[in-house]
């Protein structure tokens, strides 16, 4: 089934705009609300067969996907190749792997995100992987916003690429103007 994915981001009002702070801390006057994307299964399902498609592949045997962001495209990406998922989160901070998820050494292992930017929450989840003799072999996400084609030292697949400005809170104009700032993840508190 095709489907076009800028579209349902629009429809689904998950397309923002304003002054942002992003999970890697970087500031934004545009953010991509993929809970919004995936909160009807009607949208959710095909997104995560499409993204499915492309690690296919790969020949992953689970997918690993960080917490909050990954864990809805996580599954649906799970669901369409037919492997577990689990998911990472942070415990005081650290990336770990809980609730007694496991992971057998020499799992081949695809780490699945909602939106990669500077990739802090995926490298993470890949130390905890290989920490527990897993390999990852491929990463992927519904949107692109890295600025390169491949951030990772495995394949990366993805859905759309999304080159929307950022900056660091000392060189942000929308600080300097005195713009209200919205920390829409879940790395930072409102």
């Amino acid at each position: 089934m095709s489907f076009d994915l800028e579209s349902i981001l629009r429809d689904t009002h998950a397309l923002l705009s304003g002054h942002f702070r992003l999970s890697s801390g970087l500031h934004s006057n545009a953010y991509v609300q993929c809970a919004r994307l995936l909160e009807d299964p009607a949208h959710a399902g095909p997104v995560g067969e499409a993204l499915g498609s492309k690690l296919r592949a790969h020949g992953c045997d689970r997918i690993v996907a960080p917490a909050l962001g990954g864990v809805v495209i996580g599954y649906t990406v799970a669901q369409s190749l037919g492997v577990p998922m689990i998911f990472t989160e942070r415990k005081d901070g650290v990336m770990t792997l809980r609730r007694g998820f496991e992971l057998g050494s020499r799992t081949r292992v695809a780490i699945v995100e909602d939106v990669v930017t500077t990739g802090k929450s995926t490298r993470e989840t890949q130390s905890v992987v290989e920490s527990l003799g897993g390999t990852v072999v491929a990463f992927a996400s519904i949107m692109n916003r890295s600025g390169i084609e491949n951030p990772f030292d495995s394949p990366f697949e993805f859905l759309m690429r999304m080159a929307l400005e950022t900056w660091d809170e000392a060189t942000c104009p929308l600080c300097a103007r005195g713009v209200a700032l919205d920390s829409p993840g879940s790395r930072f508190q409102r």
